[in-house]
């Protein structure tokens, strides 16, 4: 592996997310010991940032994936930042080395912010039936399956044959999964009205599914009632202290009833990057990095751990952050400036984290926000969260794009990304 391009202190950051791209930002214009640029690698096993937020909306055929991706190599266009393309699978602490499956990267500061994958909590078998979101990806495959089900529900001859294809079940009633309801419900009710014959989308069966005793558990319990009743005024069906016994191609299995649907989709609990084992620390249990109060290792002390893979404990709560995009944005900014400070042979400071607030659309002009006491919720907090997700999209392409697109969706009830892209049509040749 050919190194960056001159100077002497060299920092890897593993994960192009929020905090690895944050934390690269400030670390390209940042000098290291012998007053020269430091050099940053950013190692990746895709080639772009993904605006995870609005991965629903590519989902349901809102947006199309380019609008809401960016390549990492044009947000980076500076000579002393070098991005490569390859999974890492190790880290080894004590000789200062990334390992991956392409090459070795040594460093002298690692920054480790690999994200987290859907968690099926042991029924892996669940995922083929169910996929998550939290890639291109999948996003796109969970389009292909709403989309490909409306196309069978035309083709069935029978009101029985239907319902399974327009029966779609959400597992989760996070802030994904209610988003995910409510825009299914919306792309069924009004997007595709009146575009088929045989059969009425409008009377699709949603379903979501949510184990514990109410929906958004991270918001005040006045806005989880709110998201509630919001998403039956939408035609969703809402089963909460409801679990999820099994799901198979026909549906999913209830602890007292079956559901045929050939449409699920998981957003019921997530699992950090297996690279955390692999650094030699504590882990909590559900596998994150406990690191110290400055983001370090307890044993590595050139080591930072960010994101969704970290546990770090909030002082006034003592819980741990949420995995949230601006806890992740945060950190990544923390961590170069403490990268900077060990450069100047200064102590570490201590993370803090401003909580800006928590927010979830659940439709047209219907979402919920939450910041300090202030709790808002329908158009308000609509035109809140729209305004905030189109500052936080990298690159103005992107956001004038999504803007567009958005105007356009609210003024129409047109959705301009419904393409089915076959996943298998390399074998069909």
């Amino acid at each position: 592996m050919k190194p960056a391009v001159g100077g002497n202190t060299t920092v890897v950051v593993v994960g192009g997310g929020f905090a690895g791209i944050n934390a690269a930002k400030k670390l390209c214009r940042m000098k290291g010991r012998d007053g020269e640029p430091i050099q940053v690698t950013i190692i990746d096993r895709r080639n772009h940032h993904l605006f995870q937020p609005l991965l629903y909306q590519v989902a349901t055929a809102g947006l199309s994936p380019a609008d809401i991706a960016m390549p990492i190599r044009a947000l980076f266009k500076e000579r002393n930042v070098q991005v490569v393309l390859d999974e890492v699978v190790a880290v080894d602490g004590a000789a200062n080395l990334v390992r991956g499956r392409a090459s070795v990267y040594p460093y002298d500061y690692l920054i480790v912010a690999c994200g987290a994958s859907h968690s099926y909590f042991g029924r892996d078998d669940w995922e083929e039936f169910a996929p998550g979101l939290k890639t291109l990806e999948q996003a796109t495959e969970i389009r292909r399956r709403i989309l490909s089900s409306f196309e069978e529900a035309e083709k069935s001859s029978t009101v029985a044959a239907v319902a399974p294809w327009t029966t779609f079940v959400v597992v989760g009633g996070g802030p994904t999964g209610v988003e995910m309801a409510g825009a299914i419900s919306e792309l069924a009710r009004n997007t595709v009205k009146g575009e088929y014959r045989r059969f009425e989308p409008g009377a699709s069966r949603i379903l979501l599914i949510e184990a514990g005793p109410r929906l958004l558990a991270g918001m005040d319990p006045s806005l989880s009632v709110r998201a509630f009743a919001d998403l039956q005024e939408l035609g969703v069906e809402v089963r909460l202290n409801t679990r999820v016994e099994g799901i198979e191609a026909q549906g999913v299995k209830l602890t007292h009833e079956t559901i045929p649907s050939r449409t699920v989709v998981w957003a019921a609990g997530v699992a950090p990057s297996a690279l955390g084992k692999t650094l030699g620390t504590d882990l909590d249990p559900a596998g994150r990095v406990i690191v110290q109060p400055d983001l370090t290792l307890a044993k590595f002390k050139n080591i930072f751990v960010l994101g969704d893979q970290a546990n770090f404990k909030d002082p006034e709560t003592g819980k741990p952050l949420p995995g949230l995009a601006p806890v992740a944005m945060q950190q990544g900014r923390h961590a170069a400036r403490n990268i900077e400070r060990l450069i100047q042979g200064a102590p570490t400071e201590t993370f803090t984290y401003l909580d800006k607030g928590s927010m979830a659309t659940i439709g047209r002009s219907r979402a919920v926000m939450q910041s300090g006491g202030i709790k808002i919720g329908g158009f308000i907090a609509w035109v809140g969260w729209l305004f905030i997700h189109i500052y936080y999209l990298i690159g103005f392409k992107n956001r004038l794009f999504v803007l567009m697109q958005w105007v356009w969706s609210y003024l129409t009830f047109s959705r301009g990304a419904r393409l089915i892209v076959d996943k298998d049509w390399h074998l069909k040749k």
